[in-house]
């Protein structure tokens, strides 16, 4: 199995970005955050070192001025201010005030802890706080004040640290994930909506289009299809008129020459001429309906367009009575095509017809051609004066006579149409343009670098030339 990279562009990379910046993202929130937390949960808070700061200044201030003297008349000022036990001790751990410490209090002074220490025990801990000035000459001692203790709001700070901010992230990741994914999926939504409400005009917006990974190919995708669905509807529904109009007048003529007094013979013949016109247009457009709405590409194999002229030229000139020498190649035998052999003959053999039928007597029907890369540039020219520039793209529309013309007399303007599906259906282009003295109708084909021998085209193109009637413009 072949691992395939996805592009640069590939939606893969956006939603990797995606995860990836989120997991950093709670990453550096679970180190950041749970320091912060385990300070305001074991550390003390700035205000109570502040406090006991303080009150060791005051306490070495009072021992310094009036000994102990000065630290009974402070611990009794305590009394009122803390509820808790205060005491002042020396460097040997006695207490500097008149009252001794008892067995009890000595105890908890082998458990003092310092301002900078965490505190993990439960209750109230005892601080010891050096004299700011002389640490040695001794300390302040206390047991810590409720209002002080850390981690008042523990178990409601771990719902926030462990809850709500991991939910929220959580969400912001939910609601980028819906504008990458589930956004332009409900735009695609709603055009299927709107096309299943025969809405076929509906198309996405260009922010959907524009995207440069997987979502927007299949945005293009859809407009690409909906763009189609609407020009088949449309053609199927412009053919369906056409068809009937173009069925009006070969009925009505039928209607009149049933009416008529004429003989048998003639009237039988006028019968037999009319529906052979009806079915030659019902045949042509439904082959047109084919061409258009057909998608997948016609079998190919290498055609020598010289060898398919000198079958072509022979057919039209046995019916339109013209010499050989009025229809000219210039294409050698060089000249090889890649087609499907039949629908290539019936397209060159509707624009041949068009050119012989728009050419003056006496006219030259010319075929030339040029290598052009990896294609083959060729052109038919008629003599007959040309179309003016604003037909130009006109001529290859259904049912479009700009000679004006009487439906099916000599054709029903669909020779063209025909041969351009043909042609693109091979993956070429056909166009036309004026010349000054007549039309030239641009073909261009791959080019194939060998192929068949002449023998074997010409025995498969006579039953195909033998099947070609006449397409008119």
């Amino acid at each position: 199995m072949n691992c395939k990279l996805p592009g640069r562009h590939s939606l893969f990379w956006k939603l990797a970005c995606l995860l990836v910046a989120f997991c950093l993202l709670m990453i550096w929130l679970s180190w950041s955050w749970g320091r912060y937390m385990e300070e305001r949960n074991q550390f003390l808070s700035d205000e109570a070192r502040g406090t006991l700061t303080r009150y060791a200044a005051e306490a070495d201030r009072a021992w310094r001025q009036h000994q102990r003297e000065g630290v009974d008349r402070w611990l009794q000022s305590m009394q009122q201010r803390e509820k808790s036990w205060v005491g002042v001790i020396g460097g040997d751990l006695q207490s500097l005030s008149s009252q001794p410490l008892t067995e009890k209090e000595i105890e908890h002074l082998t458990f003092l802890r310092g301002l900078d220490w965490p505190i993990h025990k439960k209750g109230r801990p005892w601080m010891r706080v050096p004299f700011p000035r002389d640490p040695s000459a001794g300390s302040l001692v206390i047991e810590l004040p409720e209002r002080f203790v850390p981690g008042h709001y523990r178990v409601f700070w771990r719902v926030i640290t462990n809850g709500v901010i991991p939910g929220l992230f959580t969400l912001l990741l939910c609601v980028g994930l819906y504008r990458l994914l589930v956004i332009p999926l409900n735009t695609l939504r709603e055009q299927a909506n709107a096309w299943r409400a025969d809405q076929l005009n509906v198309r996405l917006s260009s922010r959907a289009t524009n995207r440069s990974d997987e979502l927007g190919e299949l945005g293009r995708a859809f407009d690409h299809m909906a763009e189609r669905l609407q020009s088949t509807v449309a053609l199927q529904q412009q053919l369906l008129r056409d068809l009937s109009h173009e069925l009006r007048t070969p009925l009505s003529r039928l209607r009149v020459a049933s009416e008529s007094e004429q003989g048998l013979d003639a009237l039988r013949e006028r019968i037999g001429r009319e529906v052979d016109g009806m079915q030659r247009l019902v045949e042509d457009t439904l082959q047109l309906a084919w061409l258009d709405t057909e998608r997948t590409r016609l079998p190919d194999e290498a055609i020598q367009v010289q060898a398919l002229w000198e079958m072509l030229t022979e057919n039209a000139c046995y019916e339109s009575c013209w010499p050989g020498g009025q229809l000219q190649c210039s294409v050698d035998s060089s000249c090889w095509v890649r087609g499907h052999l039949n629908t290539l003959a019936q397209a060159l053999e509707n624009m041949l017809r068009n050119a012989i039928r728009h050419s003056p007597e006496g006219g030259v029907v010319t075929l030339g051609g040029r290598r052009d890369g990896n294609y083959w540039h060729l052109w038919l020219e008629d003599q007959g004066g040309g179309v003016a520039e604003a037909d130009l793209e006109r001529i290859f529309l259904p049912f479009t006579r700009l000679d004006g013309s009487r439906p099916g007399d000599g054709g029903f303007g669909l020779g063209l149409s025909i041969a351009r599906n043909a042609v693109q259906r091979q993956g070429g282009r056909l166009w036309a343009q004026n010349t000054g003295a007549g039309l030239r109708m641009n073909m261009r084909l791959v080019a194939d670098d060998g192929g068949d021998n002449d023998d074997a085209i010409a025995s498969r193109l006579a039953p195909t030339v033998s099947q070609c009637r006449p397409q008119m413009m």
